[in-house]
């Protein structure tokens, strides 16, 4: 036995007992014919001493140890006369007797302690250290805790947990699929799965009618702090339910995970939000709840009442009111339009309307309008004195609403109200069932093919498919989408019109979807789904900006494992066996 106790479970009522305890060396402190070693597990810190004076051959050892060796110590409990609160081991020391050199370590590149001294690349060069680390370690636990609490949740519920292949055929639509070759099929590839959209559907034809898994997910999309190349769904899948069936079990699921993992009572019931008064109010369909600044149209204001040619030529002219902050000086004023200016935003310009703790009002455009429209603007903005109004406008109402909620976001950092220990959760209901693409020059599924019209608008689905809604819904917290799902289609006749809106020939349809084609001919039931994702879930009770902390071994900005060195280049020998050849277009 290595080990009788952690380095995080021995207290004052231990004191007097002999114990054994390994770990790696945190630090080691020499004061005079002392030296106190801090030894650290998974569990906590454990300080060990060696005295000189009842054994120098063992303080000698113990003097020779460096940062991160892993050893294993021998001792007996005694309490400690310098405690440290900051410790739940802080009343306790163990006095050593006996030490084990179990491995030794080079000097590591950076320090393994909460606030490191190493950067991104570092440590993600050396995540097996980076994970050492307390603060890394809690996101892996807590990440633990969340998939138990969820299976045990689904399985109390009677969902089944169902794994579904990783090496599967290429579909269109979506994101681009990571692709892996065949050997034994010369020519031809799998793909990873975007998600186990189809298969899950089966699961449903096949009688299991609640299915979930934990599921590995794969996009080749461009990365940024909420997205990976491979990252973890809760994957979920129901028969014989309607929207708001899927809706009311899985708001409980996370009305369960906070209060469990939080402490968090969120409300008995979400508030559910049209995506058309998201788009209008915040212009977001995920939008973020903490604090307000919701958008006000200003057409009726200011299109037409001056000589301000932006605003009379603009098709829309929206703004937001921040409180308090007409005391913003030019240098801020400047930073914000620098902002909106930003190609990731992609504004011209900003307008800004200052009503003064004193009455006056000051504009960038005042000279371009009477103080009556800034009277008529204060009231429909529910401005109040002391407060700054900024405007933004444009030629397509939702590119201008997109812009002006970056806008938003951006004061609500600047001003503290984008707290990580409040959460505000809603559903997004009522999306378009399809969107315009302009590099396809064609509609596309705003999910996936799959997706239920909404009932009411099927007899759009001919002359005005634009308009059709879906059933379907995102579960959103603090502006971040943390799971969506819909109905799905299980009627053969309306599943082969929406593949003909998305344009595909029955030929196709067939060739990509022959499979779900016809398991729906042998009675299929009417299904829903939903799918959570685990890795953004966890980095919002974490308190994190990136999921890549939430995550074991995550991918750099640029998909690679730094790590691992991969992806890397692989042997002549192995292309030859899958038939291939490489030809890199420099």
């Amino acid at each position: 036995m290595y080990r009788t106790s952690t380095c995080g479970e021995l207290r004052l009522a231990d004191a007097g007992k002999t114990v054994t305890l390994a770990g790696w060396v945190q630090r080691v402190r020499k004061m005079g014919g002392m030296s106190f070693v801090d030894l650290r597990d998974r569990y906590g810190i454990t300080q060990l001493v060696f005295n000189e004076n009842d054994d120098k051959e063992l303080c000698d050892q113990a003097n020779r140890l460096g940062r991160e060796f892993c050893i294993q110590v021998t001792g007996n409990v005694n309490e400690r006369q310098s405690k440290n609160a900051n410790l739940p081991t802080g009343d306790i020391e163990i006095i050593a007797t006996q030490l084990n050199v179990l491995s030794e370590s080079l000097t590591p590149p950076f320090t393994i302690e909460e606030n490191t001294d190493g950067g991104d690349d570092i440590r993600m060069k050396y995540r097996y250290l980076d994970l050492r680390r307390p603060n890394v370690r809690k996101n892996m636990e807590l990440r633990h805790k969340m998939t138990i609490l969820i299976r045990n949740f689904l399985d109390n519920k009677n969902f089944i947990e169902v794994e579904t292949p990783i090496l599967i055929g290429s579909t269109p639509e979506g994101a681009r699929d990571f692709v892996v070759p065949s050997r034994m099929n010369p020519g031809q590839f799998y793909a990873l799965p975007q998600s186990p959209q189809t298969l899950k559907q089966l699961l449903m034809v096949s009688g299991f009618d609640r299915y979930f898994q934990i599921a590995k997910c794969f996009r080749d999309e461009d990365l940024r702090a909420d997205r990976q190349p491979e990252f973890t769904q809760i994957d979920c899948e129901m028969s014989f339910v309607d929207q708001d069936d899927v809706i009311d079990l899985f708001e409980d699921m996370a009305r369960h995970l906070f209060k469990e993992l939080r402490r968090v009572e969120l409300p008995a019931k979400l508030r559910q939000m049209p995506w058309h008064e998201a788009m209008k109010l915040y212009g977001s369909d995920k939008p973020d709840l903490r604090f307000g600044m919701e958008f006000v149209e200003l057409a009726d204001v200011l299109k037409g009442t001056g000589e301000f040619s932006v605003f009379n030529e603009a098709a829309y002219i929206g703004g937001i009111c921040v409180p308090g902050c007409a005391d913003y000086s030019r240098k801020q004023l400047n930073e914000l339009t620098d902002f909106v200016k930003r190609p990731q935003v992609g504004a011209k310009g900003l307008v800004f309307v200052k009503f003064e703790a004193d009455g006056s009002v000051k504009s960038s455009i005042d000279k371009f309008y009477s103080p009556e429209v800034f009277a008529s603007l204060k009231q429909s903005m529910g401005a109040k004195d002391g407060d700054l109004v900024l405007i933004m406008s444009g030629d397509i109402a939702n590119k201008t609403r997109v812009q002006l909620c970056n806008l938003r976001l951006e004061m609500g950092d600047r001003l503290g109200l984008r707290d990580k220990d409040k959460f505000e959760c809603l559903w997004i209901v009522d999306f378009p069932l399809f969107e315009w693409s302009d590099e396809e020059q064609r509609l596309m599924a705003t999910h996936h093919p799959f997706t239920m019209p909404h009932p009411e608008d099927i007899p759009l689905l001919d002359e005005h498919p634009e308009r059709v809604r879906a059933k379907a819904y995102d579960f959103v917290c603090n502006g971040i989408e943390v799971g969506g799902g819909s109905l799905r289609i299980h009627d053969g006749a309306l599943q082969e019109k929406m593949f003909g809106i998305l344009g595909f020939t029955p030929e196709r349809a067939m060739a990509q979807f022959g499979f779900l084609i016809n398991a729906f001919k042998y009675g299929a039931p009417p299904h829903a789904g939903l799918a959570f994702g685990l890795d953004r879930f966890v980095s919002i009770f974490a308190g994190l900006n990136s999921i890549r902390d939430c995550i074991a071994f995550p991918k750099n900005n640029s998909g690679r494992d730094v790590m691992l060195d991969a992806p890397s280049t692989i042997d002549a020998k192995q292309l030859e066996e899958l038939n291939l050849r490489v030809d890199v277009n420099q």
